[in-house]
């Protein structure tokens, strides 16, 4: 088997399993029952996934199982419990463990004093939290992404498959910027209607031309409102809403008949949640 073929091969490997997972976190994650799906013995499957990713299955699904729980945390009133259970975890000690360990306090309290309080509790506090915004012109970005539609809380999964494309076709970069666009409102939008689109920078002076399931896009290219953003991903919604509600119309801007879109400029494989940092970008008219 020659190099592309074996490339694409593992592309269609890790790109079911990723799909897998992401879409059976409620359900026992277990690695003879992943390998299955690989199609892979589970003592070679474990080795391809962490040298490929850079992290165990173990800690890919306890990272994706407790990010979905803090958005259940921050934006529903659902009981712990609950939210353990619809998070894959058999009750609330053992959810509770998994979550303080990776987030340094309890489900309960973050709930209470996450990131995304901050944002509801007027104009001006998260400003003084040290949360700015700074008006920017901002470059016109090539890249290769992949489709999502549904739950923006699972764009996750649209990013697993983008990677491993890029991965496959030999074009990712140590500067390679992770991006996402959001083009409908949450609010708005019922939730299986969702179009947002995950996507990683190309190379300088690439074609364009790209392999399944890649498809070239482009944002940027010009005014936008910059949020600087700083913890989980799954509190943002907070940040959206305050940026929309109250800086945007106390600015004196008008938001442009374009989409938003997110910089992601670390990695939440090795960065705490806490420290997570975003940019979240809001297009403006000139």
């Amino acid at each position: 088997m020659n190099r592309s073929h074996s490339w694409t091969d593992y592309q269609e490997r890790l790109s079911r399993v990723q799909a897998y997972i992401h879409d059976h976190l409620d359900q026992p994650l277990d690695l003879a029952r992943l390998a299955e799906v690989a199609h892979l013995s589970p003592y070679h499957w474990h080795r391809v996934y962490h040298a490929l990713y850079g992290e165990t299955i173990a800690a890919t699904v306890r990272r994706l199982r407790l990010h979905r729980a803090t958005g259940y945390l921050a934006h529903t009133a659902l009981p712990i419990e609950q939210v353990a259970r619809k998070c894959g975890y058999p009750n609330v000690q053992s959810f509770t463990r998994a979550f303080s360990g990776l987030y340094g306090t309890s489900p309960s309290r973050y709930r209470a004093e996450g990131s995304h309080t901050v944002f509801r509790q007027g104009a001006a506090q998260p400003l003084a939290a040290g949360y700015g915004v700074e008006l920017r012109e901002v470059p016109q970005v090539r890249l290769a992404g992949v489709p999502h539609r549904g739950s923006y809380m699972r764009m996750g999964k649209a990013f697993a498959q983008a990677y491993t494309g890029m991965q496959a076709q030999g074009l990712m970069r140590p500067d390679t910027r992770w991006m996402s666009v959001y083009y409908d409102d949450p609010f708005a939008i019922p939730e299986a209607q969702l179009h947002s689109r995950a996507g990683l920078s190309l190379p300088p002076g690439h074609s364009g031309d790209l392999a399944a399931p890649l498809e070239p896009f482009t944002l940027g290219g010009g005014l936008c409102a910059v949020l600087h953003y700083r913890g989980p991903y799954a509190s943002m919604r907070a940040a959206y809403q305050w940026l929309y509600g109250q800086w945007l119309i106390q600015s004196g801007h008008e938001a442009a008949d374009l989409p938003v879109f997110e910089d992601y400029l670390n990695n939440p494989r090795d960065t705490a949640p806490a420290d997570l940092l975003t940019d979240i970008y809001l297009p403006l008219l000139p």
